[in-house]
């Protein structure tokens, strides 16, 4: 695999052929890595992979024309032949007045940050499965288990390079270990899935494999026997592992395609309280050993810590440099971008800070509720706020979680959802995106 030193070479390498193939301007991106994996089901060995890939992505500009073409043959000759194939397409492309590389004044100067994404361990086989065995087997003693999808571990690592013709080079490694369990409980015909994972940058910090594996059983187990709930208004609870969807929808309700296309429920919502007062929403791009840190963002831009919601008031659009020159605005380092094609937007480790209350002072008052723990379906418009998904979870009776429920859905919009929210004391750094257990009063609960 390229060192990220190697990989800033190729990039850079790149863009010196696209300017001499007559490129005006360009910018080329690299991804490589390898990954390895190992599932088990039933105590057996079901699969071991492997994957090495190498591609790299060029986007050329003549004139205000721009056209992006990837390749996984970086030879030499290879690569001049993918800039002039770029340019000539770049040249038969429509005219577009906001396109182009980010501000040459505002590129990160200087070293790339060093965020610890890279623990250098990739594993070995023996020690994957041995690992999803474990995972499996803890999963399997749970009393209710009856039967298994598996257990899985892998472990990847990846280099992500960057370079720009006017200026900026950068690259940086990153590793990724996971683990995860997924069992049923109850016999034919009353059977009842749930899982459990965990993911990592650096191996030591994934969780045991028998906490893994008994969250599983366990979550399995209290499904079973699910009831049906009353269908009218009231309070939800949002586990964590559903909650942070949440957060989903607000990203991209605020990205900058959103906006410039006015296709987002919050395009008049700029500096408006659209949450609850005391809440706040952050992405820390800068966060040591995070799912989704990054020291640069897909245009070159620095990235740091910035909070989109301060107060339950809207603070920032998220913004790459084409649809912040759109709306005459700065671009705010959120420019996020696979191989092919041009940026888009995203943000990196987003969450919701902590409430004050613990989740059992949360739903002590809730006569009757919902504790929802998986959410299921699309139905999410994010031009109009229309929310309707289908749900499972449990039953709120007199301030306690009791029975299981299923075939239900949960409406609203989130309009309201947002400015209902009331998040609990218990924020955990888990996911790329991460919220507390947040309770919602007033949806429309539909039986199934």
């Amino acid at each position: 695999m390229l060192t990220p030193e190697q990989a800033r070479d190729r990039v850079q390498d790149a863009i010196d052929r696209a300017r001499k193939a007559g490129a005006d301007a360009a910018d080329a991106m690299l991804s490589g890595g390898e990954s390895l994996s190992v599932s088990v089901r039933l105590g057996a060995l079901e699969d071991v992979g492997r994957a090495e890939q190498e591609e790299l992505g060029l986007r050329v500009f003549v004139g205000t024309r721009s056209a992006s073409i990837s390749t996984t043959d970086l030879t030499p000759a290879a690569l001049d032949t993918l800039a002039e194939r770029a340019v000539a397409m770049a040249r038969e492309a429509p005219e577009d007045e906001w396109a182009g590389l980010a501000p040459g004044d505002r590129l990160l100067k200087g070293s790339v940050p060093d965020l610890d994404l890279d623990d250098g361990d990739l594993g070995d086989p023996a020690a994957l499965k041995a690992l999803a065995l474990a995972a499996e087997d803890a999963a399997r003693a749970v009393p209710g288990v009856t039967n298994s999808e598996g257990g899985g571990a892998s472990a990847s690592r990846g280099i992500w390079a960057l370079a720009t013709s006017h200026g900026f080079a950068g690259a940086y490694a990153v590793t990724n270990h996971g683990l995860s369990a997924s069992v049923l409980a109850g016999e034919a015909g009353a059977m009842e899935r749930d899982y459990a994972h965990h993911s990592a940058r650096h191996a030591r910090h994934v969780e045991s494999p028998e906490a893994i594996g008994r969250r599983a059983g366990e979550r399995a187990v209290a499904r079973l026997n699910p009831g049906r709930v009353k269908s009218g208004a009231m309070p939800v609870v949002l586990d964590p592992r559903v909650g942070s969807s949440l957060l989903g929808h607000l990203s991209g309700a605020i990205s900058g395609s959103a906006i410039t296309r006015k296709t987002s429920f919050l395009l008049d919502a700029m500096g408006t309280r659209i949450f609850a007062p005391g809440i706040r929403i952050q992405d820390d791009p800068h966060r040591p050993r995070g799912l989704r840190s990054r020291p640069f963002d897909g245009e070159g831009l620095p990235v740091s810590p910035v909070a989109l919601v301060e107060d339950g008031m809207l603070e920032t659009w998220l913004l790459d440099s084409a649809a912040a020159r759109q709306l005459g605005l700065e671009a705010t380092g959120h420019a996020s971008r696979g191989i092919g094609g041009a940026p888009g937007v995203g943000p990196s480790n987003l969450f919701m800070e902590a409430g004050k209350l613990p989740v059992e002072t949360l739903i002590a008052d809730i006569g009757y509720g919902i504790y929802v723990t998986e959410l299921i379906g699309q139905g999410v418009n994010l031009i109009t706020g229309d929310y309707s998904r289908g749900a499972a979870g449990f039953l709120i009776e007199n301030g306690e979680i009791t029975r299981p429920v299923s075939e239900f859905t949960v409406a609203g919009t989130l309009q309201s959802m947002f400015a209902q929210l009331v998040p609990a004391n218990d924020l955990e750094f888990r996911y790329g995106i991460n919220v507390p257990t947040l309770r919602i009063d007033g949806m429309t609960i539909a039986s199934g």
